[in-house]
């Protein structure tokens, strides 16, 4: 099935209608639920029945939330999204500790790796110093290897000056294209039946969504590539639109091309898989 990233931008109502999503507004739109992977609200002047909302979570749509800036704000998460839910989460909650720091040093490998292509890529000399956190990581990157990489990093793709709590264009595009992946991926952690409160390295209480946190980190740079191959000066609708099209981008997994958004499908189950059977070898990553 070909999944489908749905953007609400304007003033409208949307109900439900036999297994469709009906946008009424200035004209009338019918949208087949099934095809839905995710669904935008980007304006605050949408309405939505109750009703709509329930058969959404059914049918496992991923629903954001935006809020006066148009910005995600929050999202809805299903409490069940497989039928051995109950059986998953007791598993999780007792997932050792040794195969949790395993899974946690390659998702961190991984993000350097797919860091240094990026700078390697853009002919940054930079690549090399990635090149080297990524052979001296070790279990559970205690020494911080993570870390040391992204101060490196993005020195080089933005320069020395550029801060991550700067309020400018570059901040706003790579907040929001890290906030689709964050929900992209807590929509296949609930599909899975677990919960994404229980992190393997994020731990913050107040923070509901920790192991979304952790399983996103090898796609950060895929969002950071889309900022910086389209020179992003401003942050407004052209660019948001680039950063949604990331989900429809075609990469490798498994020897296939897939569209990022069922490669985070896959990806996500081979980590549980792993979790499940204590062997790290089992996570499966994308390629460009």
């Amino acid at each position: 099935m070909s999944w489908r990233t749905v953007v609400i931008t304007q003033n409208c109502k949307l109900d439900y209608q036999m297994n469709h999503l009906i946008v009424r507004g200035k004209e009338t739109v019918k949208i087949h639920i099934q095809e839905i992977a995710v669904l935008m609200i980007e304006s605050t002047a949408v309405s939505i029945t109750s009703y709509l909302l329930n058969e959404l979570l059914k049918n496992k749509v991923k629903v954001i939330f935006c809020d006066e800036k148009r910005n995600p704000s929050s999202e809805l998460v299903p409490y069940y999204g497989s039928f051995d839910t109950s059986l998953k989460i007791r598993n999780q909650i007792q997932f050792k500790e040794e195969i949790k720091k395993n899974v946690w040093t390659e998702i961190v490998r991984e993000k350097i790796k797919q860091q240094k292509k990026l700078l390697f890529d853009r002919e940054k000399e930079e690549y090399r110093m990635l090149e080297q956190y990524e052979r001296e990581i070790l279990p559970g990157d205690c020494t911080n290897r993570e870390g040391h990489a992204a101060k490196v990093y993005f020195n080089a793709l933005f320069g020395k000056s550029f801060s991550r709590k700067e309020d400018n264009a570059i901040n706003a595009a790579l907040n929001y294209g890290y906030a689709l992946i964050l929900s992209a991926i807590n929509r296949e952690i609930a599909m899975n039946g677990y919960v994404t409160q229980l992190g393997l390295f994020h731990e913050n209480v107040h923070n509901p969504f920790n192991l979304g946190c952790d399983l996103m980190e090898p796609f950060r740079p895929l969002v950071d590539r889309e900022v910086v191959m389209n020179s992003i000066e401003c942050f407004s609708k052209d660019e948001k639109q680039i950063m949604l099209a990331l989900l429809s981008k075609e990469v490798k997994i498994k020897g296939k091309k897939e569209k990022l958004i069922n490669t985070m499908k896959i990806y996500v189950k081979s980590v549980f898989d792993a979790l499940e059977e204590q062997d790290e070898s089992l996570i499966r990553f994308y390629e460009l």
